[in-house]
């Protein structure tokens, strides 16, 4: 049903060699070093890594609770975390806040409540969500709206420089002016231009000199907010937060950066060019980008409606459930979700707590590396191999070894709430 769009995405390279193309190493495993698919360059490559790792992963649009497609994003960057925290590197990861762009302006009229109130709401639900979850908590959660001044400068270098046009009271990105543009995605101009049009790109606007041109600011309908600039009152598109965002809190590089398939195109791609157009600097280092959840046929989304929220499966099941049923997929597998993995994940649950005569594996402190950290480490430094570090501890188990500091590498306590 689902199929994922790039076309080496199980490419494993046999020997050492340097891609001069991307400036990256791919090279065969080595021992403690993480192995991650890079979206640009559609291959497993080693991460080269200074001890603080910079981290940026697109957060939601606060206008509904969180689905189970949020969920294995954000377990997924929680998971890398906790490796290279485990490998003794600091990590500062970011996720936004895009608390104002048509879709919740679009809810909040339909509830006929003040958009920021929605945010509010949404984001309390979806905090508590994730902290049940066990992630590790993020570095910074800022707002698009708290960033109007750094996006409007953005926007003012980017017309300086060139790179970005006024147009009846909108401003667009010159897409003419980036030849690299559709490197990140790998798509031609038609598939661009589709994929723009579904998600909001508007390639009919007569206004731009191009389909693909996308807007950094644009007027304000009478009910939203607006915010004064040289160009007119108006309000940022949703591209540019990010690159402000991202920006102002990490710096013009990052070194790992992304969050769902879904958004290669065009938000990842655009915010790239962007950035890059106004900053002079490689923007990304490595993208990474998680598969898909479907459920009744197809891709999990609010616009759809087929959507599994964690909040009401928390309801239910215990976190650590949740969390090992999400686990049980491959980060970059399109999947589709049934609810029979909670059943197995609660029995395998069970099967790690009864490990060591059922004291929960605390003899694990008697020893520094079992063998079920060692294997688990392997699983995720081969490309964030979840579903292998899962198979390792079930067998430790089952020979009743120790497994509490393998389980906590994933972020799953083996002790009852």
């Amino acid at each position: 049903m689902y199929h994922c769009q790039h076309r080496k995405s199980c490419a494993q390279l046999g020997s050492d060699e340097w891609d001069l193309s991307v400036g990256v190493t791919v090279s065969k495993r080595r021992v403690g070093v993480v192995r991650l698919f890079e979206t640009a360059h559609e291959a497993v490559v080693d991460l080269e890594l200074d001890r603080l790792v910079k981290i940026y992963v697109c957060g939601i649009t606060p206008y509904d609770s969180a689905h189970l497609g949020h969920a294995k994003v954000y377990l997924t960057f929680d998971v890398l975390q906790r490796r290279l925290r485990d490998l003794g590197h600091e990590t500062r990861c970011v996720r936004n806040v895009t608390d104002v762009d048509d879709d919740i302006l679009r809810k909040a009229r339909e509830l006929g409540v003040h958009y920021l109130d929605l945010a509010a709401e949404e984001m309390a639900r979806f905090d508590a969500d994730m902290a049940q979850l066990g992630l590790v908590p993020t570095w910074a959660e800022p707002r698009a709206t708290s960033a109007i001044s750094e996006i409007l400068s953005l926007i003012g270098q980017a017309i300086d420089r060139g790179y970005a046009y006024e147009s009846n009271g909108s401003v667009y990105f010159d897409v003419s002016r980036v030849s690299s543009f559709g490197e990140l995605s790998h798509l031609g101009k038609d598939a661009m231009v589709e994929l723009a049009r579904d998600n909001g790109g508007n390639p009919e606007d007569p206004n731009k000199d191009d389909p693909l041109d996308f807007v950094l600011w644009q007027p304000s309908l009478s009910d939203e907010p607006a915010w004064e600039s040289r160009y007119g009152p108006g309000r940022p598109g949703w591209h540019v937060e990010c690159s402000a965002l991202a920006i102002r809190e990490l710096g013009a590089t990052i070194d790992i950066h992304g969050g769902g398939r879904d958004l290669v195109f065009p938000h990842h791609e655009c915010e790239r060019v962007q950035s890059e157009s106004v900053t002079g600097e490689k923007f990304v280092r490595y993208w990474l980008h998680v598969g898909l959840v479907g459920y009744e046929g197809e891709k999990m989304s609010k616009s759809l409606g087929n959507l599994v929220f964690v909040g009401e499966l928390l309801k239910e099941w215990e976190p650590q459930v949740v969390r090992l049923a999400l686990l049980s997929h491959h980060y970059r597998e399109d999947w589709e979700w049934t609810g029979a993995e909670l059943k197995d994940a609660s029995r395998r649950l069970d099967v790690w707590r009864a490990a060591q005569g059922g004291k929960g594996s605390f003899a694990d402190e008697t020893l520094p590396d079992p063998a079920s950290l060692v294997e688990v480490r392997e699983r995720l430094d081969d490309d964030l191999d979840t579903p292998g570090a899962l198979r390792a501890i079930d067998e430790r188990a089952r020979r009743d070894e120790p497994i509490l500091k393998a389980a906590e590498l994933l972020g799953v306590g083996v002790d009852r709430l």
